[in-house]
């Protein structure tokens, strides 16, 4: 049994999901020589990534209602930013903070970017678009919402360092970049006192420094690697597309707290086994007899070696565990929902999510419709490559299999995955 749709949830339109999409297009570090195109998206995946690391760190002392409290404005924080930042598009970083250094000159940016902000975000509620201002104009003063701004902008900085160093040896004739350097060293510094800032600063000699340079080198694995598309998007950037989508869906579905919080999260690392694989493709996994369950049983050991074990050898058996429950290791796979019952996952039906476990204590996360937001990311890949000109057998059969098999799919009242796709007719 379903929750009937109420007026009062957000709900899900084309405008918002391409909306998301849009930071695929936007390039970083633009005036600079790169050895690959650098893109927005991918950066807020690498972000979200350290920022839940330092989440799960610096919120175990917390008791369970602070600590939800704190995971939500991470999520939310890292979208309302992300958010702003595809509004202004272009302003250099130097610029952008001289102008938040003057509360007037931000004021007004700010209240320009809401009403940029407005119609786009205007599915989701006045609920969500409340927080946004609230967010943005900083006049959110709680304890978790202090502690979060700091978590996103020690993830932040360490995000955009790393990419720094990708560039830095073939910008060495550049005048700014000893600047940028000396910047990033001090900023990050001035973090140390969150819990797992200095490992990250220690990079690949630390377990948190490697899992998360692991994770940055999905912005190198490109997905669809065989067809050309406009834009490119990475296994990382999917990642992020798939979070915040699930996240929407959440609200879309009246999920508890805990339970947008761990599809955020499932979202943003169910590809993580690719850093073992590579992007296989559905059509050659599913046609492939016996293939699926052999990568399955490939990426799982390669995790606990490559991924968790070091990860619990360093200490880090909390991240380890968390990322396990979201991967779905111990119920079969990333996309059956699950919840906790005396510490112990237990695959269950999303109507049981709905009927019955929808409740903070149980910790649950959803299966099913990550499975459809994955789908959708990859809808919304191959249509705007097609939109861009890119005229590709491969982009055609995916989209029309993709229409076909969610043609008659519907999580509910509030979410029917069918006429969502015929808005992209």
């Amino acid at each position: 049994m379903f929750i009937r749709h109420s007026p009062a949830l957000p709900t899900i339109r084309k405008s918002l999901l391409q909306f998301v999409f849009a930071g695929a297009f936007m390039k970083r570090w633009n005036d600079k020589v790169r050895p690959m195109e650098l893109v927005e998206v991918d950066k807020q995946a690498h972000k979200m990534i350290a920022a839940w690391a330092l989440f799960e760190l610096n919120s175990q002392d917390l008791d369970p209602e602070e600590r939800l409290a704190l995971g939500r404005e991470v999520i939310e924080g890292g979208l309302f930013e992300y958010f702003y930042r595809l509004v202004i598009t272009d302003i250099k970083p130097p610029i952008f903070y001289k102008i938040k250094d003057n509360p007037e000159h931000y004021r007004r940016l700010t209240d320009w970017v809401l009403t940029q902000l407005e119609p786009r975000l205007q599915p989701l509620g006045p609920e969500f678009r409340q927080r946004l201002s609230r967010y943005l104009r900083e006049e959110e003063t709680s304890e978790a919402n202090a502690r979060a701004r700091r978590i996103l902008y020690a993830a932040h900085l360490y995000a955009s360092n790393w990419e720094f160093n990708l560039i830095k040896g073939l910008n060495v004739a550049d005048d700014e970049f000893q600047e940028i350097e000396t910047w990033f060293k001090e900023a990050l510094n001035e973090h140390t006192d969150l819990i797992g800032v200095s490992q990250l600063l220690e990079g690949t000699s630390s377990p948190l420094g490697r899992f998360a340079h692991l994770c940055g080198q999905l912005r190198f694995q490109k997905r669809w690697s065989q067809t050309p598309r406009i834009p490119e998007t990475s296994v990382i950037g999917h990642m992020f597309l798939v979070a915040c989508y699930g996240y929407f869906f959440s609200m879309a579905l009246g999920a508890c707290n805990a339970r947008a919080q761990n599809n955020f999260f499932t979202g943003l690392f169910h590809d993580l086994p690719e850093l073992l694989t590579r992007d296989i493709i559905s059509p050659v996994k599913k046609s492939v007899s016996l293939l699926a369950d052999l990568v399955k049983e490939y990426e799982d050991l390669e995790l606990k070696r490559r991924v968790l074990g070091p990860l619990e050898q360093g200490g880090l058996s909390p991240l380890a565990d968390r990322l396990a429950y979201f991967l779905g290791l111990e119920v079969g796979s990333e996309f059956y929902s699950a919840i906790r019952e005396n510490n112990t996952p237990r695959k269950v039906s999303l109507e049981e999510l709905q009927a019955e476990y929808n409740q903070d204590h149980l910790d649950p996360k959803d299966g099913r419709m990550l499975k459809v937001c994955d789908a959708l990311a990859a809808f919304i890949e191959a249509y705007t490559a097609l939109r861009n000109g890119i005229s590709s057998d491969q982009l055609q059969q995916a989209l029309w299999r993709m229409r076909r098999d969610y043609k008659n799919v519907s999580l509910g009242e509030s979410l029917h995955i069918g006429a969502l796709l015929a808005d992209f007719d």
